[in-house]
């Protein structure tokens, strides 16, 4: 039964959070954290920053970032209170703030879920939507290669018993890419899970802005002050990169 919940017999595949992540048997996973692991990373990793995901409140996080000779990114909220123009995991702090070499990076979800496919020896990629285009060409290489991807829709948590909830912005995010896929012929290797996501992009496309911002997690990021950490992340294919995870760190693959 195990293969029938990984979506056997299907080149491409969709899946959620860190049980996906773990369960995982792919030779791609292309982790989807648009608000806002993934649109982060994507960011900085185009400004020429090497990215190391670190888990969330964790305090060991300033040795391992001195350990690597890395800066360990300021809480996001800490930033805007403050005024600084600081690396964090505001995705529009990290397009006006200045480049540095090495960023330690610290998330709730896209950098759990990156550990736990990086200990299943599994090649882990960024997509996002602002490289939902570029992520499909190295997905489609990928694919002509042999080997089997899925994308995994980090999701948000629940307030209280820090459950998974699925979120639209990353079922959108993986979506995109996927729909780029089945427009280049790949749709008959895609399990429905992953099919309903393209889908689900395709639909919302016209006005995906608008949807990303109206959702859950984009009223979220409003109330809390961070309207321009949405809009850097709903714009779709502006990065022509794909971050991939090479020695514990997300760089480009050139």
């Amino acid at each position: 039964m195990d293969g029938l919940f990984l979506q056997d017999g299907y080149a491409l595949r969709f899946d959620w959070g860190v049980s996906g992540a773990e369960r995982s048997q792919a030779g791609l996973a292309v982790v989807v954290d648009v608000l806002s692991f993934s649109t982060a990373v994507s960011i900085a990793v185009d400004k020429g920053m090497v990215v190391y995901p670190y888990r969330w409140a964790d305090e060991s996080a300033e040795a391992f970032a001195r350990e690597r000779g890395a800066s360990l990114a300021v809480d996001r909220l800490e930033a805007l209170r403050s005024g600084s123009i600081a690396p964090s995991l505001s995705p529009s702090a990290l397009l006006t703030c200045e480049p540095i070499p090495r960023l330690v990076l610290p998330s709730p979800n896209g950098s759990s879920i990156s550990e736990a496919l990086r200990l299943r020896e599994i090649e882990v990629a960024i997509g996002c939507l602002r490289n939902a285009s570029a992520t499909a060409h190295h997905v489609q290489n990928a694919l002509e290669e042999g080997q089997t991807v899925t994308f995994i829709a980090a999701g948000e948590r629940w307030g209280g018993d820090n459950t998974l909830r699925p979120c639209l912005e990353d079922h959108l995010g993986a979506g995109a890419a996927l729909a780029t896929l089945a427009a280049a012929g790949f749709g008959d290797r895609m399990s429905p899970e992953a099919r309903a996501a393209a889908l689900l992009f395709t639909a919302h496309a016209p006005a995906l802005g608008q949807t990303i911002r109206d959702c859950v997690s984009g009223k979220e990021l409003h109330a809390r002050g961070f309207d321009s950490d949405v809009a850097a992340a709903v714009e779709l294919d502006v990065s022509p990169h794909v971050p991939v995870l090479i020695e514990g760190a997300f760089a480009l693959n050139d």
